[in-house]
This record gives C-alpha cells, structure tokens and sequence, in this order.
C-alpha cells in the first residue's frame, strides 16, 4: 500500500492553479447567500439580509455568525470599494459538500464585489415552465435549474421564465419574485417559494402606503383576471412583464409605478 501523502490539485484549462482558501468554495454546493445593491455606500433591507443568512446558517450548519460579524466582514468590502456596488454575501461549510462534517460547522463567510446592478429594462416575455426548487426557501447555490430554465425560455422566444409548482401554482421566476396587479391591489404568488428581500421591503412599504396587497394561489388560467404583472429581485424592485405565455397585460407599467414609489420610501443605511 503507498502510504505517501496526497496533496489535492486543482486545474483550469489543464493548468495547474495554487490552491487557496477559496477552493472549498468553488466545488461546493452546500452554501448559500444573499445579494444585495450599495449605493452611496449605504444598503436598504439590511435587516431582512442578516435574518436571511442567520435562518439559513442555523438550518444548514446549525451555526451562525452574529450579526455584527456578518455587518464587519460587509463594511470591509463597502469601505473597500466604490460608492455604488453590487455585492454578494456566501455562507459555506469549510468542509464542502456529501459529508457529515457539515452538519455542525462554523461556515466560512465570503464576499464578492461587482458592478451596481439595475437590471433588464423590460417589458418582458415571460414562458411558464414546471419546476420546483428544493429548499425553495433557502437562497442556495448550486441550482442548474435556474439557467437551464432561462436558456429554454430564450429558445422558445421568449425573454425569461416563471415557474409552476407541484400543485400547479405560479410560484417565482428564475432569480426573481412575481407581483400581480388587479388595478386595485397588489397580489403575490401563494406557493413554496423564496421570499426576496426585496418582496419583504415592498410589502412592509406597501403596508406603509395603505396600498392594498394580498396573497393568493394563482394558475395560468387565472392569469386573465389580472391587469399587470412584474418581477423583482436585489436588482429592482420592478420590471414591466408585458405577457406570460399567451395572456397579455395592459397596466404592468402602473404596478411598476407603484412598486418602485415603495421602494423609495425604504431608508438606506450604513453597514
């Protein structure tokens, strides 16, 4: 039996790279995260950013950093970086992934920097498509599902893809959360989904506005009774949605309207 000791290698293109601490990271899908958009240094939601990373931490790894560390390790990219950013927040286990080690880890935190963020412009298409996240709950890495679903809708003609869950509710869309509008209220999909935190500033805005909302399970057949629609995520917190497989929708502009005033009235802070 050779006995000598293994070092793991890591390869790009059949070259050889240094391992570094990082790579743990980058063959682990057991990790999850939040997104978020800085502005003149300062962040909305912040609050609905550290609740996020502290559920999900205690549910995967049964730890979680407090929120002053999570706030610290934010600030240094913040303090690092220009005025207006896009940064994403990565929880991980050190330990990666198809092993026990992780259930009662203390997860290593990594932040990554990019340019600030608007989104697509709209209106969009959008296909409906059958599927349903596991964990749908939890902001997670590793879901092929989300691009493959992407890339199957801009091949069938159309701009982006919503999905339809077990039950056959509408439920959320590749990377975004979905809004209806009746031309009174604003209505969110009922179903088993991630709740972005972007949805969670708009509702508690909402609330704050006297705008009507509510929450109901929606089919594509119901789609007809609904006069707008939009999609929203870290990016935005709306996106004109002008048609979802064949029904069309005249007012998505005014729902927009609405959802971009709320989000005005969200405070930004410093980290």
């Amino acid at each position: 039996m050779n006995t000598q000791s293994f070092f793991p290698q890591n390869f790009i293109n059949g070259h050889p790279i240094v391992k570094s601490n990082i790579s743990s990271l980058a063959f682990s899908g057991f990790a999850h995260f939040t997104a978020l958009q800085v502005r003149n240094k300062m962040v909305k939601g912040l609050d609905l950013h550290l609740e996020r990373l502290s559920k999900a931490s205690l549910e995967l790894y049964n730890h979680a950093h407090t929120n002053d560390m999570i706030c610290s390790f934010i600030r240094a990219a913040i303090d690092n970086g220009p005025a207006d950013q896009s940064l994403t927040v990565t929880i991980y286990s050190p330990h990666g992934e198809f092993t026990s080690d992780s259930m009662n880890a203390e997860p290593h935190v990594m932040v990554r920097t990019a340019k600030p963020e608007n989104g697509p412009l709209g209106p969009l298409r959008l296909s409906a498509i059958q599927h349903e996240r596991p964990l749908a709950d939890i902001k997670h890495v590793g879901e092929i599902g989300k691009t493959y679903y992407l890339h199957q809708a801009i091949k069938q003609g159309f701009d982006d893809a919503i999905f339809i869950d077990n039950n056959g509710h509408l439920s959320e869309g590749t990377i975004w959360n979905l809004a209806f509008w009746d031309g009174d209220s604003v209505i969110w999909p009922k179903a088993h989904m991630l709740k972005g935190t972007m949805m969670a500033i708009l509702q508690r805005q909402l609330n704050k506005l006297n705008i009507s909302q509510r929450s109901e399970a929606i089919t594509l057949d119901r789609l007809k009774n609904f006069q707008g629609a939009a999609l929203m995520n870290s990016w935005t917190p709306g996106i004109e949605v002008s048609e979802i497989m064949s029904t069309p929708f005249q007012q998505s502009q005014q729902l927009v309207s609405i959802l971009h005033h709320a989000l005005k009235q969200e405070p930004a802070e410093r980290v």
